[in-house]
């Protein structure tokens, strides 16, 4: 009996802590069976309390943490690729990459971030391309909506998803096709009634202080990341505070027939100049959006390329664009991409179509925080309609496109590594 419990003893000493002189290393080139699954990995070792290099410009932006069993064996249960090497071999590639001509860097993930997703609580007939990853990952978030923001809960979080969303208080703009659809009625219904609740006259009004609280939220050191028609429309009810946009279809009287003129483009935070769409039968906000007709490409060739950064100066757009591929299809949305003419001068452009005129993956900073705009709706699905199945990423675990989503979601754990002198 004493000597099964000296063996079981052991075995626990042995299963729980590190392997002396061994270090776990997840690549992320082509070499990696499941990329996106790595990155949730990445997340479950930081909810451990122990810190995970991230290997900028590495083997695809590989990740590294200390051996133990049960991190191995945790890997092995979610189909990961790793290699186990010893502390002098990661000596080595540390050594390889501190090289000052070498373009890489190493950040230190030291917290698990908080993860807030914006999106309605009733199901809508698309899917959301955040919250698919996240599920597929294996990363937990919270689900919040308007009466949650304006209750002031987003201090709690660190990083905000933008669910496929519209700001500007007319319902998608799908009057002209879904008004006589049950889930357009009730989605009009549920949000009229949450703007009474919370004591505004109208949905715009309503949207207009959730997206001033989101900026507050920004400003206050929050990472925000928004997708698809979330990203325009967020800018668009920033320039019209103030100004009515709205036709009667959707709040009751007409827009101010000199709304155009006075929005005020200082207060977005990446586009100016834009014109917005006066038509409630057009599926549009403005011409923030390139127009199909000014596209000439189709899925066979519609793809944009990313931008390399110095890892050692530029580490947030190269933490950003940590990738296996460095050209990214194409995919459509209600925004499918941004005119680039209509973009800040001082936006930070991580992805585009140079021949098109078009950015589909850019970044700033706003006062303390951080935003990042990804145009399109779903990266492995070219044109998702109202109504289609979500995407099945168990189909797709090596996309690159979902890839740069899951860069932003460990951005927030960041800690620059000071290197040894």
């Amino acid at each position: 009996m004493f000597f099964r419990t000296i063996a079981l003893f052991l075995a626990i000493i042995l299963f729980s802590f590190p392997t002396l002189g061994s270090t776990i290393l997840v690549p992320m080139d082509a070499a990696q069976k499941d990329h996106l699954k790595s990155y949730g990995l990445a997340y479950w070792v930081l909810g451990k309390d122990i810190p995970v290099d991230w290997l900028l410009n590495y083997r695809g932006g590989s990740f590294a943490f200390q051996h133990a069993p049960l991190l191995e064996n945790e890997l092995i249960v979610r189909g990961i690729s790793y290699k186990v090497i010893s502390d002098a071999q990661y000596n080595s590639i540390l050594t390889e990459i501190n090289n000052p001509e070498a373009n890489m860097d190493i950040m230190k993930l030291e917290k698990v971030p908080k993860i807030a997703v914006y999106s309605p609580k009733s199901k809508m007939p698309w899917d959301d391309a955040v919250t698919l990853v996240l599920t597929y990952a294996e990363i937990p978030y919270d689900v919040l909506y308007d009466e949650e923001i304006l209750k002031a809960d987003l201090p709690k979080y660190d990083w905000l998803h933008l669910h496929h969303e519209d700001f500007t208080g007319q319902y998608g703009k799908f009057y002209a096709s879904y008004r006589h659809y049950p889930w357009y009625q009730e989605q009009q219904r549920e949000l009229e009634e949450s703007a009474a609740r919370q004591g505004y006259k109208k949905v715009s009004e309503m949207k207009l202080a959730v997206v001033q609280k989101i900026k507050e939220f920004c400003a206050g050191g929050g990472f925000v990341f928004a997708m698809c028609s979330a990203t325009d429309t967020y800018d668009i009810a920033l320039a019209a505070e103030g100004v009515d946009i709205v036709e009667a279809m959707f709040d009751g009287d007409p827009a101010d027939p000199q709304a155009q003129q006075k929005l005020n483009f200082d207060k977005t935070f990446a586009f100016k100049d834009f014109r917005i769409s006066r038509n409630p039968m057009e599926y549009e906000y403005s011409n923030i959006d390139m127009q199909p007709q000014e596209r000439p490409v189709t899925e066979a060739n519609d793809y944009f390329q990313l931008f390399t950064f110095s890892a050692k100066w530029d580490p947030i757009p190269t933490m950003l664009t940590q990738n296996h591929e460095k050209t990214i299809k194409g995919f459509m949305g209600q925004t499918t991409a941004f005119r680039k003419s209509l973009v800040k001068p001082e936006v930070v452009v991580m992805g585009e179509n140079k021949e098109l005129g078009e950015i589909r993956y850019m970044h700033g900073t706003y006062a303390r925080g951080t935003w990042t705009f990804y145009s399109g709706h779903d990266p492995e699905d070219y044109q998702h309609l109202v109504g289609e199945d979500p995407t099945d990423l168990a189909l797709h675990p090596n996309s690159p496109g979902y890839r740069l989503i899951l860069n932003n979601i460990l951005f927030p754990a960041a800690k620059k590594k000071k290197q040894k002198t």
